[in-house]
């Protein structure tokens, strides 16, 4: 069996041979498909629906099986028996590291996990409703007038250091964010702390001396940002990618996939099963939302997923997770709601053929809510945990060969070859 595809265009009658691999043909090659005089042939795909636009070995998706693999390895004993350093560790290096190597890139991290004073500044001078999004994009792309150096792309050590710095100062940004729209001064790292618990110190320290942080909590966000730490080709990860491949530094790149991460389809969905689940108020009104959706009258948001077509593999972890979070906090009222609405969805035909199941954001937006987090918050911790692979998708962008500056087609729809019309004319 030849690893070709054959192709007839019925327009000229001309036969031609595509080469196949790993499953794809390259767009470049249906090139040659053409009628005589005319630009050669090219693919039509509004969001790479079905488009590879690189080779990655960082994250392995099947979708249909619902199977989640980082560098090869399941998300569930990731999530069960690592933490998110050695998890940020293994998409960044490939492997998982030993006790030393662990011990070492802890002490990097941890080191970076300060902000220079004049950024500080900067973000004080954001207006007091300012949506931490924002500022949090904003700081990130600001860091790269900190750092000019990180312009060197191509020198290896270099492109470690960006990266270290990168994500040990997100948590910072993100908890100086959370302090600015509380009107609260801004609380310094913590550097005896774990990467977390550094964090929660730096969000919700007051007056104690010390901040100690319940390890049910601790857990339950190391595991949130570990399920959020990559997740293939999505939107983010392309704008990463699309700007990165220009060469710009990583924190410009970062600061692209921040804002693609800001959208509402994309970051935002937990807020809005949030909306949902307070819309829909008790159990008592399921039914008729339920029928709501079917008369396409509602949306049943965390349901379904781009790629998943069937039960999330992250939606199952984080529902451990939000039992842990509850046990400290206190069950949230929204969790009956929601417990109830996911029983009848996966019971109910309607939903099960067409594979709707609990995606990751159904569950996630009530762990930050019960955390004391507000809605507007929940894209920053999102953001926090998917740097590493952020970086980790730059990071094999910028050693792969085969990359070009992103440069899409398009199908040019307007006029052509107008006069112009002077303005008494028009």
């Amino acid at each position: 069996m030849t690893d070709t595809l054959s192709i007839r265009d019925n327009r000229t009658g001309r036969d031609y041979e595509i080469e196949i691999t790993d499953g794809t043909i390259r767009a470049a090659d249906l090139k040659q498909i053409a009628l005589d005089g005319e630009p050669g042939l090219a693919t039509y795909d509004p969001g790479f629906v079905n488009t590879a636009s690189c080779r990655s070995s960082v994250t392995y998706i099947d979708g249909d099986a619902g199977i989640l693999e980082y560098r090869g390895y399941p998300i569930e004993q990731l999530a069960e028996s690592s933490t998110f350093l050695e998890v940020a560790y293994l998409l960044l290096q490939g492997e998982l590291p030993n006790a030393s190597e662990l011990e070492a890139w802890t002490h990097e991290i941890t080191y970076h996990t300060f902000v220079h004073e004049n950024l500080k500044t900067l973000l004080q001078g954001f207006r007091y409703d300012a949506h931490p999004m924002g500022m949090l994009m904003a700081a990130v792309s600001a860091l790269s007038t900190f750092y000019p150096e990180a312009n060197d792309v191509k020198d290896a050590d270099n492109r470690d250091l960006q990266i270290a710095r990168l994500i040990a100062k997100m948590p910072t940004i993100g908890a100086f964010a959370f302090r600015h729209g509380k009107g609260q001064p801004y609380v310094y790292p913590d550097n005896e702390l774990s990467y977390v618990e550094n964090f929660l110190a730096m969000l919700f320290k007051m007056s104690e001396r010390k901040y100690v942080a319940d390890e049910r909590l601790v857990k339950a966000l190391d595991v949130l940002f570990i399920l959020h730490a990559d997740h293939e080709q999505n939107c983010s990860a392309n704008a990463v990618r699309s700007v990165g491949s220009s060469q710009v530094d990583p924190y410009s790149a970062l600061a692209s996939g921040i804002g693609a991460l800001y959208g509402p389809l994309h970051g935002g969905a937990n807020e809005q099963v949030l909306k949902m689940l307070r819309r829909i108020g008790t159990t008592d009104n399921i039914g008729d939302f339920i029928e709501g959706v079917k008369g396409g009258k509602e949306k049943l948001m965390g349901f379904g997923h781009r790629v998943y077509k069937n039960y999330d593999p992250r939606a199952k972890i984080i529902k451990k997770a939000a039992d842990d979070v509850f046990e400290v906090t206190g069950v949230n009222p929204l969790l009956k709601i929601a417990l109830e609405l996911e029983k009848i969805a996966l019971e109910d035909e309607y939903f099960v053929k067409r594979k709707l199941y609990p995606n990751v954001d159904f569950y996630s937006g009530l762990i930050y809510e019960a955390l004391s987090f507000p809605p507007e918050m929940f894209t920053v911790l999102f953001a926090i945990g998917r740097t590493p692979g952020w970086l980790a998708q730059w990071k094999e962008l910028t050693t792969d060969s085969e990359q070009k500056i992103a440069r899409p087609k398009q199908i040019y729809t307007g006029h052509r070859t107008r006069d112009f019309v002077p303005m008494a004319q028009r």
